[in-house]
């Protein structure tokens, strides 16, 4: 067996699960173990942030940890391995796997010095040129200029000068003509004018002809200072203008201090990138009532008081969650889903009744899964479950998918009511506005009784505009009788 098998059989690789349906990414919330902990088979290693909730990864193996391949807050693709674990930390070192790879270059016999530095390279593919596998033709020498250094050549070039400068025959350039001597300080009068790359772009970019520019850098090299001297001999006036112009800019500098810059990821990124494609793909439709909600709220006294809720919470959202639970019993075609990809209309038989929540991580959306046979006792229990595991940040993914229809209980922050978005794949989204003390007429008399508003939304393409009338006028029905929780349950 060879050290490399030997080592990946010791070596245990623990990659990033797909917690939920589909997810692609996960963040690393918080690490619970470190390199050289031991682990055993089941444990709880890590916390995650998926796209729908935090969730805990347990390791499937017993050994110690190895390496942890990702810190804290670091947002990781599914598939990705994020923690080795040794399986045998008795058995000693690891075996070395390197040495045959670094030997592998060795192979190659390294050039002699007398071959030319542009000699015969491999080259693997995809990798490009070997950076010496490039032979420059060398620059043709105008008459009666002096031959450039070979740094100074090289450097004008874009390309570092070679290790060893070939020894010119320049003398032989000596003995020309008389005109040589007076080209050496108008060099580019007589060839291509010396400039580094930097300062042909930038007289390119001022429309500078470099032959017209007087050079006085070293060995005939055009500056940047030239090609301005060219462009503008009195640059000043280019100073002056943004001087003049300097003091709009300030209230930008200022309120810069004034901001924060965080992250859309997680929880809040899969939520917008939700309500963004249930707004712009199931045509909504909201419709309003305004309901006296006074005989409901005097039954969540009540009920409080029953020994059946004992221990129980009890409170307006359980009632309403109710009211909607048998209006849409009454008209079943409500709980529905809209088919894409087979332009088909799936009628669900159960209801899996979603309550949105506030959590540190944004909102979310958990579902109570066939709610419609749930008791009020079980109703209650199951809701404040719900709630708890959403503010702890436990909700798992599986309690966020599949809902059918949802609560938003928009009340609790004092609010009317709003035209809630619908969550993706569900047919209806009920908002339940705050109960108020409001001048009502109450059997022929204006009376101050408890009023709320609701509000609800929902898919035109499922639901028409008598359908949806009729299930938001039953739900104030119960809220308003509340009775007809016995009479239509």
């Amino acid at each position: 067996m060879t050290a490399s098998t030997a080592n990946d059989q010791r070596f245990r690789e623990f990659k990033m699960p797909d917690v939920g349906e589909g997810l692609t990414e996960a963040e690393i919330l918080k690490w619970y173990v470190q390199p050289g902990d031991t682990v055993t088979d089941g444990q709880v290693v890590c916390e995650v942030e998926t796209a729908k909730a935090a969730v805990e990864l347990p390791i499937p193996y017993d050994g110690v940890v190895h390496e942890l391949n990702f810190g804290e807050g670091v947002t990781v693709d599914v598939g990705t391995v994020i923690i080795s674990v040794d399986t045998d930390p008795g058995a000693g070192p690891v075996a070395p796997t390197a040495a045959p790879a670094a030997e592998a270059p060795a192979a190659p016999a390294a050039p002699e010095e007398d071959e030319e530095p542009q000699g015969r390279q491999a080259v693997l593919v995809g990798y490009g040129a070997a950076p010496s596998s490039t032979k420059r033709r060398p620059r043709r020498q105008q008459p009666g200029v002096p031959a450039q250094p070979a740094a100074l050549q090289a450097e004008l070039n874009g390309h570092a000068a070679p290790a060893v400068a070939p020894a010119p025959a320049a003398p032989v350039a000596a003995p020309a003509p008389a005109p040589a001597p007076a080209p050496v300080a108008s060099a580019p009068a007589a060839g291509r004018p010396l400039a580094k790359p930097p300062v042909r772009k930038l007289a390119k970019d001022l429309g500078i002809d470099l032959a017209t520019v007087a050079p006085t850098g070293p060995e005939g090299i055009i500056t940047r200072e030239d090609v301005y001297a060219a462009a503008a001999p009195a640059p000043a006036p280019a100073v002056a203008v943004p001087a003049a112009v300097a003091p709009a800019p300030v209230p930008a500098v200022v309120s810069a201090d004034r901001e924060r810059r965080v992250p859309v990821k997680g929880v809040r990124k899969a939520t917008a990138q939700a309500m963004v494609a249930s707004a712009f793909t199931a045509p909504h439709v909201t419709e309003f009532i305004t309901v006296d909600v006074t005989r409901t709220m005097k039954l969540v006294q009540e009920l409080k008081q029953d020994p059946d809720m004992a221990g129980l919470r009890v409170n307006p959202l359980l009632l309403v969650a109710k009211a909607f639970l048998i209006a849409i019993r009454r008209h079943p075609d409500v709980n529905a889903a809209w088919d894409e990809a087979n332009q088909e209309i799936v009628y669900k038989d159960y209801i899996n009744l979603g309550i949105a929540a506030a959590t540190p991580r944004g909102l979310i959306v958990p579902n109570i899964k066939d709610a419609g046979t749930k008791t009020l006792p079980q109703l209650a229990t199951e809701l404040a479950e719900l709630v708890s595991t959403a503010r702890e940040g436990k909700t798992s993914p599986a309690a966020m998918s599949g809902g059918t229809v949802t609560i938003t209980n928009v009340g609790v922050f004092g609010v009317d009511t709003g035209t809630p978005i619908l969550n993706p794949g569900e047919s209806a989204i009920l908002a339940f506005g705050a109960v108020k003390l409001q001048p009502w007429v109450h059997k022929g008399k204006v009376k101050a009784r408890q009023v709320t508003t609701l509000a609800l939304s929902f898919d035109h393409r499922l639901i028409d505009g008598e359908l949806g009338s009729r299930l938001l006028a039953d739900i104030a029905a119960v809220l308003e009788q509340p009775r007809r929780l016995i009479t239509w349950g």
